[in-house]
């Protein structure tokens, strides 16, 4: 027979409607939609990324340095490569009669924007504000209580609201800020008294090149020529690291959970297949009879698959294509992402390569079984179940690998990719053996009295039984289920418990050196009781480390380690003459008071153990563009949980007391004690410093815990609705046994209630079973990752986390109650005497 009579033979018994292949088309459809609908999100964010970049970041090169501006011989260098716009950036108080706000001052020149363009809401477009003015973001007009035309203090200069910004075109570019967006004149920072020697803050220059060039290429340049500057790069593309580093963890992290999720659809897939060939019997028996042999068999119902998969697929596509319009409308303000259609061809094929992997390793099975059946056997369906063909193993693990290697090779982490599926086939395996034990349980249980009951055990344990193939499917989503429940609430239950009473209610930057008791006078007026640290700080960027004679240098370095995090860019510094509270001296002797010998430093353990340092290593650190070396005194572990100040350096003071610098501090105050009088004191008695409310900090930390945790918990419903494709699919496999047996107890008297209580107690075993081991094992699980990898206490919310199970039970059993509801509507009359 040849593939076009197979294809006419084919075509003519399967119908446009595709009857008893629905739910493949149904398994395909969601698992390649959601595929597409990710990849083609992420792709459309990373190519505005890349295309944008310049309008990002502001300039084809941006150059940020802490604490100072740019010398003359900088400038001059950058200058050599186009036009340049340059400004600060630092935390201030902004205070408008009784209200105050912490914003992010953002001082620009006349050249800026470089790239894009600043938008009003009044619909201007606008480059820096006259002196005096300011453009702000909408919530600092709402902070503070404002209207444009009103005026407003910074430090110690008043400013007029001119506008609302609509649009800062380098927004993304700018990262994570405490405040919203003040956007004054490049001398504001200066004339309000915020820039004085040893102040927090940025100068951040970007360079618009007046040829093509290599933005890579230069900031090599600059940086062998200024190794000592303390720069910071960033070029046009890697505008906004942190963003693009975000959506594509995110991007592969979502695209996983899809594949698992497609993967456990197909074993929906598997037993929708099996249900539609078990229905064809007598068609194969009677294609065998006229002829045709297992080859034919095989092409004819391998066409049908193979349309059906593809019907499915690119009906998936489509969807996942439609959707992600609204998905970017939804994100429009937070990702850089335009609404629209996007078209990612590579995003398609790889969900279309996904979706039809699947159906071929999850239909194989099936389908070679039926071919190589006799025909006599074909027609004794009820007594003659198909035999298991050992050579579809072969064409199961050749999918399997193919589906590994697809992975693998389309992966941002390869290493990552591969845990990930490692432990999801861990998982599935487990959760399969346990499905057999389950059903073996099930054959040793006592004998009950009860009928109903009776029969619903004995479904557990039937010939052809699903139980195995649910408790896989079923118990991964609802375990998932658990594990990000009980992950959130215990993370939400360690901020909620501890933080508040770890964490101080006030940071406090920039606070002069000589006005450090005045300070403290303000803060004790009004409450004597309250706990003031102060302590110096600094910023400077490590340049080398390691014995004295082999030291080595950063900037040579092709790979920081793992752990290495403080080699990046310039870190906070202090000096301490005692231990700081919170942190224990774990290698080495800390130096005595007064100490004015060598300099020294302590250096985290941690951190020393990942760059291989040791007491009696040396340190090397650029400060304000000077090098300075300290011999390593010992090593401690510092307590970060206290929410204090807490660094990685802490120098001894003659190694830092010379360098210009200001005093950071922590306040807390008596619980009960307002915050907002205090507030306003400091405000006013200090402006030039930066005051910093816990507080609200805390309150957004915990929203964005909860808006995480919610995406999450949606991302594993997705694991949840292929175990409902399975549950369905099973039904469908067995619902012509089930007919059978419906039909027998109906004519031996059962009611339909009594049936459609059978079905109930099997499938609340069933769901029993689920939560078992949904409970065990996704509590386990996530005890494992917050006491082991988070080091947090163990305290979740069991309510939530029974209550987040007790839904997932619902729809399982009002899922299976609905698909076993066409059982009951079988007429015994007419099925028996199909028999």
């Amino acid at each position: 027979m040849s593939w076009r009579t197979a294809w006419t033979i084919a075509r003519r018994e399967l119908g446009w409607r595709f009857r008893g292949l629905r739910l493949l088309l149904v398994c395909l459809f969601l698992g390649t939609g959601a595929l597409a609908a990710i990849g083609t999100l992420t792709t459309a964010i990373e190519q505005e990324l890349e295309q944008n970049g310049r309008q990002i970041l502001g300039g084809d090169l941006e150059v940020e340095v802490w604490q100072r501006g740019l010398t003359e011989e900088e400038s001059a260098a950058l200058a050599r490569y186009g036009r340049l716009s340059g400004g600060t950036r630092l935390q201030a108080v902004a205070q408008h009669g009784e209200n105050t706000a912490p914003v992010e001052l953002k001082s620009v020149d006349g050249a800026y924007p470089l790239y894009g363009t600043l938008e009003l809401e009044d619909g201007r477009t606008a480059r820096a504000p006259p002196p005096g003015s300011a453009w702000l973001a909408q919530g600092a007009m709402d902070r503070l209580g404002l209207q444009v035309g009103q005026s407003f203090t910074v430090g110690t200069r008043s400013l007029r609201a001119a506008g609302v910004i609509a649009r800062e075109p380098d927004r993304l570019g700018e990262g994570f800020q405490l405040g919203p967006t003040v956007i004054v004149d490049e001398g504001e920072p200066q004339r309000a008294g915020l820039l004085a020697p040893g102040s927090m803050y940025r100068t951040k220059v970007r360079v618009a090149f007046d040829r093509e060039r290599d933005p890579g290429a230069v900031r090599d340049t600059l940086d062998k020529q200024f190794p000592l500057a303390g720069f910071e790069f960033r070029t046009r593309d890697r505008a906004s690291p942190g963003a693009d580093r975000f959506i594509g963890q995110m991007g592969q992290f979502l695209t996983l959970v899809g594949l698992a999720a497609l993967v456990i659809a197909g074993i929906g897939i598997g037993g929708g297949v099996s249900s539609y060939l078990e229905a064809r019997r007598a068609s194969i028996a009677t294609l065998k009879i006229l002829g045709a042999d297992s080859r034919d068999i095989a092409r004819i119902y391998a066409l049908q698959i193979g349309a059906a998969a593809l019907t499915g697929s690119a009906a998936g596509l489509l969807a996942g294509v439609a959707i992600v319009p609204l998905l970017a409308q939804a994100l429009q303000g937070l990702l850089p992402v335009e609404s629209g259609f996007v078209f990612a061809p590579g995003a398609l094929l790889l969900a279309a390569a996904y979706g039809l992997l699947v159906a071929f390793v999850f239909a194989a099975t099936p389908l070679l079984r039926a071919r190589r059946y006799p025909a006599m056997a074909l027609m004794r369906a009820r007594v003659a179940p198909l035999a298991r063909d050992r050579g579809a193993w072969l064409w199961v693990g050749g999918g399997l690998v193919a589906i590994i290697a697809l992975a693998l090779l389309t992966a941002r982490s390869t290493w990552l990719t591969a845990g990930f599926l490692g432990g999801a086939a861990a998982m599935i395996v487990l959760l399969a053996g346990l499905g057999w034990v389950a059903q073996w349980l099930a054959t040793r249980a006592p004998r009950t009295g009860n009928p109903l009951l009776r029969t619903a055990i004995a479904n557990l344990h039937r010939p052809g039984s699903g139980t195995p193939a649910l408790v896989t499917a079923l118990g991964f989503g609802l375990t998932a289920f658990v594990l990000l429940a009980a992950v959130q609430t215990a993370i939400d239950g360690n901020v909620a418990k501890r933080v508040p009473e770890r964490a101080p209610d006030y940071f406090v930057l920039d606070v002069p050196p000589p006005q450090e008791e005045q300070f403290r006078q303000t803060v004790q007026r009004y409450d004597p009781q309250a706990a003031i640290r102060t302590l110096p700080a600094l910023r400077g960027a490590i340049t080398a480390f390691g014995p004295k004679d082999a030291m080595t240098q950063v900037a040579e370095m092709k790979e920081i380690p793992e752990g290495g995090w403080p080699l990046r860019g310039e870190r906070g510094l202090t000096y301490a003459e005692a231990v700081p509270p919170g942190n224990v001296v774990t290698d080495g002797q800390w130096w005595p008071k007064d100490y004015g010998g060598e300099p020294l430093v302590s250096v985290d353990e941690d951190f020393a153990q990942a760059i291989g340092l040791s007491p009696g290593d040396y340190l090397s650190i650029s400060l304000l563009g000077v090098e300075r070396t300290a011999r390593v005194a010992n090593l401690r572990r510092i307590d970060w949980e206290s929410l204090g100040f807490n660094y990685v350096l802490v120098f001894s003071p003659n190694a830092l007391e010379d360098a210009p610098h200001n005093l950071a501090a922590t306040i807390d105050l008596t619980p009960g004690r307002p915050t907002g009088p205090l507030l306003r004191d400091l405000v006013r008695s200090f402006p030039s410093t930066s005051v910093i409310e816990v507080g609200p900090i805390l309150t957004q930390a915990r929203d964005l815990l909860r808006q995480v945790g919610l995406a999450t918990l949606a991302a594993a419903s997705v694991a949840v609705l292929a175990g409902l494709a399975v549950l369905l699919g099973a039904i469908a496999a067995a619902r012509a046994a089930r007919t059978y047996d419906t039909v027998i107890l109906r004519v031996l008297g059962a009611s339909r209630r009594q049936v459609l209580l059978t079905q109930l107690a099997e499938y609340s075993l069933l769901a029993l079973v689920l939560a078992v081991l949904a409970l065990v094992l996704g509590s386990g699980l996530a005890w494992l990752i917050v006491t082991q990898l988070f080091e947090f206490d163990w305290l979740p919310d069991w309510p939530t986390i029974f209550a987040v199970l007790g839904a997932g039970l619902a729809v399982v059993l009002g899922f299976a109650v609905a698909g076993s509801l066409p059982l009951l509507r079988a007429r015994p009359a007419q099925v028996l005497r199909t028999l």
